[in-house]
């Protein structure tokens, strides 16, 4: 069969323009960055990187611009959510995936994916409604402690449900992904259906699911409104889930427009969305390269 002239013509413009299409969206991460960089050189020209970084005193009045508090803020919240949504999430799949009736799972899986679809304002509230009195009433004073409500805990819990969609979604597919012939040779070999699970399917899967994590971790560090209903905002870092946290994305929420009549105020708030996009990228980053090491060992 003989190709005219003009068909390959447009198959390599065609070609082309996807490559300029893809080669755009990847360097959009670095547009922002170069973007929120530019912005953040006047605070960056003023102080030391290592004072901006690891100095626990916020006081732009006075010009003391540190950001540790809110770094700090942003790791205990999400490791909090992480901590509770993982097991629950991966047990759930495991559930939907393994054990539980086809028709019951079909029913079961657009309940979950409809908590994606749900305002991150709602769970804020839902949080403050539920959330806070319960660890003020109930929660901190089985622990003999003091504790308003709004915490680290509270903002952990939230944000853990707002996460069970997107790893439980992915931690469903892959689990599904994995050859039934693994799953019947396991068990015509003696094991037992949870020893199956654990030893081949897990296994198997393992790959996909700590993609899956890193989705769910991606989303947590990023979320704004819910956490700032629930984590207390005060400028001081955290000593335990009962500590009230100030995170990065609610900062620049809370003050992003106001007060920028203060000499850097602007400069430092862009800055703290630098770091907030650094530490998500050097987290993606470390991620992929931990998934490509458990790749090759697997196989």
């Amino acid at each position: 069969m003989i190709i005219s002239p003009k068909r390959i013509f447009y198959d390599r413009w065609a070609g082309r323009l996807l490559l300029a299409l893809t080669i755009a969206g990847s360097l959009l991460v670095v547009i922002i960055a170069a973007g929120l960089y530019l912005r953040s050189r006047p605070i960056l020209a003023d102080y030391p990187l290592a004072d901006l970084l690891f100095s626990s005193s916020w006081r732009p009045l006075r010009g003391e611009f540190g950001f540790f508090p809110f770094i700090a803020g942003t790791f205990w919240v999400t490791g909090t959510a992480v901590l509770i949504a993982v097991p629950l999430c991966l047990l759930t799949a495991i559930f939907l995936s393994e054990y539980c009736p086809p028709r019951v799972r079909e029913g079961v899986k657009p309940l979950i994916d409809l908590l994606a679809g749900i305002p991150s304002v709602v769970f804020g509230i839902w949080g403050v409604l539920t959330i806070v009195p319960l660890i003020q009433e109930r929660i901190a004073p089985f622990f003999g402690i003091s504790s308003s409500g709004y915490t680290v805990l509270a903002a952990g819990v939230v944000l853990a449900i707002m996460v069970f969609p997107v790893i439980i979604h992915v931690c469903l597919e892959v689990l599904g992904s994995v050859r039934r012939g693994l799953r019947e040779a396991s068990l015509a070999l003696g094991a037992t259906r949870w020893q199956t699970v654990k030893k081949v399917v897990v296994r198997r899967a393992f790959p996909g699911i700590v993609a899956a994590v890193v989705l769910g971790v991606s989303r947590a560090l990023g979320e704004t409104m819910a956490v700032l209903m629930v984590a207390g905002n005060v400028a001081r870092v955290p000593s335990s889930v009962f500590d009230p946290a100030y995170p990065l994305p609610a900062l620049i929420a809370n003050n992003y427009g106001e007060m920028l009549s203060i000499p850097l105020y602007d400069s430092a708030l862009l800055f703290s969305a630098l770091v907030l996009l650094a530490v998500v990228v050097f987290f993606n980053v470390v991620s992929r390269i931990v998934l490509v090491r458990v790749e090759k060992r697997i196989e």
